[in-house]
């Protein structure tokens, strides 16, 4: 009796707190409006500050780019004529030109065709339903990160498949979507390739990182090294928290998945010969492709290598690398398709790619304004002001070391709770914390990874991601008394586990071992 009752006060107790959780998001405006009313602040905020004058010590060396004769770094109205007149010149441009939107284009103009062609959704069934059962949960929490190169795929595919596979082999399905959730959702900045989130993250720390730099730029790469090895610890904590904790809370699966005879049967399906044949084909030009870069990179002469130096670093390969994603995507899709018949012409490749044009609806909106609160932010010297007095104060406290970076991802953490999108979370704190970090001697780049784990960890447990309702939905197949509470106390394990060892991972491998965390990416940045 006393573990029953101790189990209904954990219940109340994590049910008040999803409560909480939940109202808070909920009070929250549409993440458009809220960078709306973000962009607006700061133009009143801006004139009140500038009205009495506020400014702080640069702490830039005299003579450095941007920094005035008095030394000061003083706000700069845009309450006035010449502020309303610097609004209106700009608006376009500060949309157009702002860093993460063509970027995501380009790269998703590839992946959408690569999507379509059904080439990503073969290769996830490959490895899962081809998975030896002792290693299905392996294969399970792998594959929902690799997904995360077109993460809505992982989303529909993925999750509900996991746990139709888990039922199929007498598990608990809710065990294997649990595990495909963590992979693709709590695992979602980790991954072996680049994808559609990385320059889509580095174009806004770009943008951050010029209120300290006007010259700074954080390549697509920025992460990539840590984001590999992160792939593998992802996956080995994913599936232990899956073998060891949840799946043994569930128990054994009584009842009868609701509604599921025909989509779970096609789930089921095996690759057809054509399909099998598409991903040999798709295999062999991936690499060729790979042959191709590397004759393009490798050598000390290689056309895509930085042609001053000769080194990588720098190079147009790192630089250009969005447009590699998007020809490698494009080319892998466009050979599976023509083998398995869903892309025979070029008008199937262009419906592909204005399809994934699409979907962008919603991002292009909150890109606009993004983009003016990113700018405004930056003419007023607002994000500047911040940054320095944020930095003097934790260097007052003496709270300038890396162990500061697990109280940044802490916060990154929290506020994902309430802020779901990682695009729109990070165009909010980035102006803030980038510049702040930079005067404390960190690199953007590094500053970067450490937001991703917490954004990331936080996903599985936020009413406020994206496709929660699509999960809770997709839980109810199978418990159809399951609501909120109980997705978020299955998730939560995990999300805790990847929280507290991914960020002792992040400090181990950058602070300790002083491992880069992508090509060319430094740790510590000189003010």
């Amino acid at each position: 009796m006393a573990s029953k009752s101790a189990a209904r006060k954990n219940d109340n107790r994590i049910t008040r707190f999803l409560h909480v959780v939940e109202w808070l998001g909920n009070a929250l405006p549409h993440p458009v409006s809220l960078f709306a009313l973000f962009a607006a602040g700061v133009v009143v905020l801006s004139g009140i500050l500038g009205y009495f004058d506020v400014s702080v010590v640069d702490p830039r060396p005299v003579g450095a780019k941007g920094r005035a004769d008095n030394g000061l770094i003083e706000v700069v109205s845009l309450m006035n004529a010449e502020g309303l007149r610097m609004i209106v010149l700009n608006l376009v441009r500060n949309f157009v030109e702002f860093a993460p939107l063509g970027t995501v284009l380009v790269a998703l103009l590839g992946v959408g065709v690569a999507e379509r062609s059904g080439w990503l959704t073969a290769v996830i069934r490959s490895m899962v339903l081809n998975a030896r059962p002792a290693l299905v949960t392996v294969i399970v929490v792998f594959s929902g990160v690799l997904s995360n190169t077109a993460s809505e795929m992982g989303y529909v595919v993925l999750v509900p498949l996991a746990a139709v596979v888990f039922y199929s082999l007498g598990r608990h399905p809710l065990a294997g979507l649990a595990a495909a959730f963590a992979g693709v959702s709590g695992g979602y900045s980790a991954n072996l390739l680049i994808g559609t989130v990385d320059p889509l993250l580095s174009g806004i720390t770009t943008e951050a990182a010029r209120l300290i730099d006007p010259s700074y730029e954080v390549d697509v790469s920025a992460n990539w090294y840590f984001m590999i090895a992160s792939t593998f610890l992802i996956t080995t904590i994913g599936s232990l928290i899956s073998i060891y904790i949840v799946e043994p809370s569930l128990g054994k699966y009584e009842g009868t998945p609701a509604d599921a005879d025909d989509e779970d049967a096609h789930r089921m399906d095996p690759l057809s010969v054509q399909e099998k044949k598409g991903l040999w084909r798709s295999l062999w030009a991936t690499l060729l492709f790979a042959a191709l870069i590397a004759w393009l990179v490798v050598p000390e002469n290689g056309i895509l290598r930085n042609q001053e130096t000769g080194a990588v670093a720098g190079s147009p390969f790192l630089k250009g690398i969005v447009a590699v994603i998007f020809v490698y995507f494009l080319m892998v899709g466009v050979v599976y398709g023509r083998t398995v018949g869903t892309i025979r012409n070029d008008r199937d490749v262009i419906n592909a790619m204005a399809h994934a044009m699409s979907t962008l609806g919603l991002y292009i909106a909150l890109v606009f304004f993004a983009a003016q609160f990113v700018k405004f932010f930056g003419w007023t010297n607002l994000g500047s002001i911040t940054a320095v007095t944020g930095a003097n104060f934790l260097q007052s406290v003496g709270f300038t070391g890396p162990v500061l970076f697990f109280f940044f991802i802490l916060v990154c953490a929290f506020i994902n709770l309430m802020l779901g999108s990682a695009s729109a979370q990070w165009a909010v704190t980035a102006p803030i914390f980038v510049p702040m970090l930079m005067l404390l001697g960190y690199a953007p780049e590094v500053i970067q990874a450490a937001y991703r784990i917490g954004d990331s960890s936080t996903n599985i447990i936020t009413p406020m991601m994206s496709y929660f309702g699509l999960i809770i939905a997709f839980v109810a197949r199978y418990e159809p008394k399951a609501g909120v509470g109980t997705l978020i106390a299955m998730m939560l394990p995990y999300s805790a586990a990847f929280l507290i060892f991914w960020s002792l991972f992040f400090f181990t491998w950058t602070f300790v071992f002083g491992l880069p965390v992508g090509p060319a990416s430094p740790t510590y940045y000189s003010p």
